[in-house]
């Protein structure tokens, strides 16, 4: 099990290009790891790593090295896997989910899957950034948007309109916008997660359009503006989970539906591996049959406020 032990810290340490970040991914001290991964190059009598004060970089052999020892300790991972899933999904599942559709969506299907699967415990993480599942130890991430890392595997779950949306007191304050040059005449509530929360962008007759807002507020994160437009403070662009029970209440009231932007997506992602784990596989599954059909956040308010047709071919 030595060699074992040297293979996963080598490994460890090459993904993360760091000791400290190697050693923190297999729980270990990073004085462990440097003394398994020198121990690895001492008895194959060839250097794997190149170190600095800054950075870990591999050599021509560790690179080559590295090759093989994923493969094997991939197949090594999958043999443990397949002998622990006869029995059904068990063990530890770590999740990470970003905080607006953590706490407004996902929360109660986590509650329920932990209801149906007893064995499985869950580690939840809550967060915007963009976590590196592999150097983190994480099984699969709930992402909305644009996905950018092609090394993961993606599954869709369900479709986001994004509602431009006000509460009806601001509206009736200020004016209903009818065209997209009138949102310059009106307070926006900003996102600060997004890219460039003072661009909004539209979508019309299959044309984008880019549409600079300006507001004394921002968040970093729905829940702030959606606060701040339930109480009159300005116009809001949110993604519909956000605003749900407010827009079926009627204290919200999209505008400008016609020219909504295409709709974002939730996905599942989570490593490659040739044998997938039991858990993972049946956490997807389960996030896959609870939000198919018309997602819930889009009931009760949507069909009051139907998006453009091109929109709604999207999310057919």
């Amino acid at each position: 099990m030595d060699r074992f032990d040297e293979i996963s810290a080598f490994t460890a340490v090459a993904d993360a290009r760091s000791f400290t970040q190697g050693a923190k991914r297999l729980g270990v001290s990073s004085a462990q790891v440097s003394k398994l991964v020198a121990r690895l190059e001492n008895r194959l009598g060839a250097r794997l790593l190149n170190r600095t004060t800054r950075d870990v970089s591999l050599t021509d052999t560790g690179r080559a090295y590295l090759e093989r020892a994923r493969q094997l300790l991939e197949d090594f991972e999958s043999l443990e896997t397949s002998v622990r899933d006869q029995t059904g999904p068990k063990g530890l599942l770590r999740i990470s989910a970003p905080v607006s559709f953590g706490a407004s969506q996902l929360t109660p299907a986590l509650l329920d899957f932990a209801q149906a699967y007893p064995d499985v415990a869950l580690d939840v993480a809550s967060t915007d950034r963009m976590v590196n599942l592999v150097e983190e130890g994480v099984d699969v991430a709930v992402r909305i948007g644009a996905l950018t890392d092609s090394s993961l595997v993606a599954r869709k779950l369900a479709a986001v309109r994004l509602v431009t949306c006000a509460a009806p007191d601001y509206l009736a304050r200020a004016g209903t916008p009818q065209a997209l040059e009138d949102l310059a005449a009106h307070e926006a509530v900003l996102d600060t997660n997004a890219r460039d929360p003072t661009v909004w962008r539209f979508r019309a007759g299959g044309e984008q359009h880019d549409v600079r807002v300006h507001g004394r507020l921002s968040f970093s994160g729905a829940e702030g503006c959606v606060a701040a437009a339930r109480l009159g403070f300005g116009i809001i662009r949110t993604p519909a989970f956000a605003a749900a029970e407010d827009l079926r209440a009627g204290r919200l009231v999209p505008v400008l539906c016609n020219f909504e932007p295409e709709v974002i997506h939730v996905h599942a992602v989570y490593p490659h591996a040739r044998h997938l784990a039991a858990k993972v596989r049946v956490f997807v599954d389960f996030l896959a049959k609870r939000y198919a059909g018309e997602p819930e956040w889009h009931q009760g308010w949507g069909s009051r406020h139907p998006p453009s047709p091109e929109i709604a071919r999207e999310m057919a």
